[in-house]
Parts: structure tokens; sequence; C-alpha cells
């Protein structure tokens, strides 16, 4: 069993070894799993906002204790995977993870605050994980075509997305809703018993999760895996990050990209509750979210072939600019119109953290391992920008705070294009090898 090391930049991966296919198929597992665990939280925002009758700020402390986490956890996750290498991390992330999700038993009886604690556990394992398996995709083929593998395994990260609204719809949010009346005239025990319901819904659902990953740590531990060398870390440690424009720009496009992405999910069913919009229960509003980030599952297979022929950043700043168009569109309609077009933002957000995420790594050399902390924090962006938009909600009304997502937008539309022609070396060195090869074959 081969104990990897952290991915660095500088890594001397043979990526013509067969055994990179394998490799890029296993940590794939990963993203699906992330992806189910992360997009559960949009169901559980509004099941909590109703259990303990919340505002739109308290309830959006979910997301800010859970993305929270990559923010507090990314460069000690860095640390840990320096010292016991890229396969044993993987396996610690799991492990975390899982007791995360042990911890939503206890947390379903003892309070609101409990839950943030346990959505900071599971976090942080999650954390571990993508401070690893990023990179590592990034490095296992050429650096052209990295976007396109990375929007690969991101479409499955999307997969899991794309269940999990569902399936939480189904597991967590199917039992008898009482009207905010009925909450009202309900006597004291009976109220407190509903409320004691409700929050034991999440218990089944996570304790199978919490063994799912449990299982998947084992298989990781078990796994053979091709071996990534690395750069000295005391070579890395003399590069400065911000001399490199490209990475710090693109830090905060991951900020603002997960926010406006993570906002938007958080308040669908919400929105989708709006009289004015479909007027729709919790459990009726899920498996709609599904429909969200389904679009970006499909966008991303579609992706990865589309950017083999596009230039990445083109590609970005399109799609970019059609969720700023889709949002202003669900702002000012209402009815279908409206929820089909925030729904739509899906299918534009699919290509979008992974173009990043490659294109701000680009020819970083040593300091990708240092870059790709950098990136994994500033994924924080999903705490802060969904509790800005609960701030709003609060004060404006939920289709009105939707107007924060379009800045978050209007920024990776402007970074996608200013470095829309970031391969185009890249491409011509590899042509000019292609002929050189051409020519000494014909000689």
């Amino acid at each position: 069993m081969a104990n990897l090391s952290p991915i660095q930049s500088g890594s001397t991966a043979s990526t013509t070894a067969p055994g990179n296919k394998g490799a890029l198929f296993i940590v794939t597992m990963l993203f699906f799993m992330w992806g189910l665990l992360t997009s559960l939280n949009d169901v559980l925002i509004p099941h909590l906002k109703a259990v303990y009758t919340l505002t739109y700020v308290q309830a959006m402390l979910v997301q800010f204790c859970f993305f929270g986490a990559y923010f507090l956890v990314s460069v000690p996750a860095g640390a840990l995977i320096r010292r016991i290498g890229y396969q044993h991390g993987v396996v610690t992330g799991l492990v975390v993870a899982a007791i995360g999700c042990a911890l939503f038993y206890p947390a379903s009886m003892s309070g609101y605050g409990m839950f943030l604690f346990a959505f900071f556990v599971l976090a942080s394992g999650i954390t571990i994980l993508q401070v690893a398996a990023n990179p590592y995709v990034t490095i296992l083929g050429p650096a052209a075509s990295a976007s396109s593998r990375l929007t690969l395994t991101q479409a499955f990260n999307a997969l899991g997305t794309t269940v999990a609204p569902a399936l939480g719809g189904m597991l967590i949010l199917s039992g008898v809703v009482l009207s905010a009346q009925q909450l009202l005239d309900a006597p004291p025990a009976q109220l407190a018993a509903y409320k004691a319901q409700e929050a034991a819904a999440v218990q089944g659902p996570y304790l199978v999760l919490g063994a799912a990953l449990l299982a998947l740590a084992l298989f990781f531990a078990l796994a053979r895996l091709p071996r990534i060398a690395q750069e000295s870390s005391a070579k890395e440690r003399k590069v400065s990050l911000l001399s490199h424009r490209h990475l710090v720009l693109g830090a905060l496009a991951i900020f603002l990209y997960v926010g406006g992405e993570v906002a938007i999910g958080s308040l669908l069913i919400n929105f989708l509750g709006e009289a004015n919009i479909a007027g729709m229960s919790a459990a009726v509003a899920a498996p709609y979210v599904s429909y969200y980030w389904g679009g970006a599952m499909v966008g991303r297979f579609i992706g990865f072939a589309v950017m083999r022929k596009i230039s990445p950043g083109k590609a970005l700043g399109f799609n970019a600019a059609c969720s700023v168009l889709l949002i202003l569109i669900a702002v000012f309609s209402s009815g279908h119109v409206a929820m089909w077009a925030i729904l739509a933002v899906g299918l534009c957000n699919s290509i979008m953290f992974p173009t990043i995420f490659s294109m701000a790594l680009h020819k970083l050399g040593p300091a990708t391992g240092q870059g790709s902390g950098l990136l994994c924090m500033a994924i924080v962006g999903g705490a802060i920008v969904p509790f800005g938009q609960g701030l709003l909600a609060d004060m404006m009304g939920v289709q009105w705070s939707f107007l924060l997502p379009i800045a978050c937008y209007l920024y990776v539309m402007y970074y996608g294009l200013k470095y829309a022609g970031m391969y185009a070396d890249d491409k011509q060195v590899a042509g000019q090898n292609e002929a050189q090869q051409e020519l000494k074959n014909a000689a």
C-alpha cells in the first residue's frame, strides 16, 4: 500500500501511468460523498429554522459554521497531510466527517447550538479531503486539461448534491408539518413534543451517512494508489503567494462563487415557498433543489468535453454572465418564470469551481500546495455570503435578497474574461513539440 504525500505543485507524478485512471476513479468517490453531505444543508436549514423558530440570519449560522471550518481548518489540514501523507490524510478526513455525522444524534436532543458544533466537525473532515483531493486531480494529467479533468470529478460531486435534497426531503421533511398558526395555538407540551420529534428526524439519516464514511475510510486505508512525489517543502516556503496575481484574484473568485452558489441553494426552499413564486411547502420544494444541483452535474459533464475545445476563461465568463441574467429574472418576475430562472443558475454554476481552481493554480510550481490551501480557505465565502443574504432576507424579503449573488457572479465573469488566454502558451508549446516529433518521425 503506497503512502502518498500531500500534493505539491512541483510534483513529479507519472502522468502517463495507467494507475492514474484508477486513482482518479477512487478520488471521484470522495467528491460524491462530500457533495451529498454539503447539499443536505439546504434541506436542514429550513427544517431547523422551523423547529427552533429562527430568523434567516440565525438559520444561516448552519452555513457559517459549516463553511467557516474551511477557513479555520485548511492550514492545519495541509500541515497534517504533509506529516502523515495523502492516503492517511484522506482516511483521517473521512473519520472526522463520520464523527460529525454521529454528533447529529445527541444534537437532536440538545438544541441548535449542538447542531452547529456537529456541522463544524463534519465540515472539518470534508476540508481535509478537499485540501488533498483537488490539487491531486489537477496533476493526474497535462496542465492544459486540468480544468477538464477537475470538472469531470466535480460532476460526481454534483451527483451527490443532486441526490441529497430529494433524499433529505423524503427522510427528514416527510413528517406532519404544522402551520405557523397551529404552532402559535398549540399547548406548550404539544409544541415541545412536536419540536423534539422534528429534531429527531435527522438521527437515522446521519447515522447511516456516518457508517458509510467509516466504510469508505476502511476502503481507502486498504487501497493501492500511485505515489506522487513532492518538491522540498523548504523550496515551497520561499515562494510568495502574493506575487501570483492570478492566484490572489482566483482566491477572491472562489470566495464569491462559493458564497453565491451556497446562498442560492440555502434559500431555495424558502424562495419556492413564497406566495408569489410557487407557494410550496418545504417537503414539496425540497426535490426541486435537486434540479438546481442537478443542473450543475449535467453542465459539468458537458463542460468536460467543451473545455477541451474552448478557453476555460471564456467558458467561465459566459456562464457567469448567464447566471447574472437568470438571477435578475428571478428577482424581477414571479411564478414559474422566477422559479425556473433561479433553478437554471445551477446549470451555469457547473464549471465554475473547477475552472477557477485550476486557473488559479496554473504554473505555480512549488507553490501549488500553498496555493491550494489558500483556495480552500477561500471557500469560507460559503459562510459569509449566505449570512449576508440571510440579513437581507430579514430586512427586504427573500426574493430581493438574491441581488447579493449577482454581485458575486459579476466578479467571477471579470476573472474568467481577464484570464481567457491563460492556456494559449501551453497549447502553442504543445503544438511545437508535436510538430518537432512529427519531423523526427518523418526523418
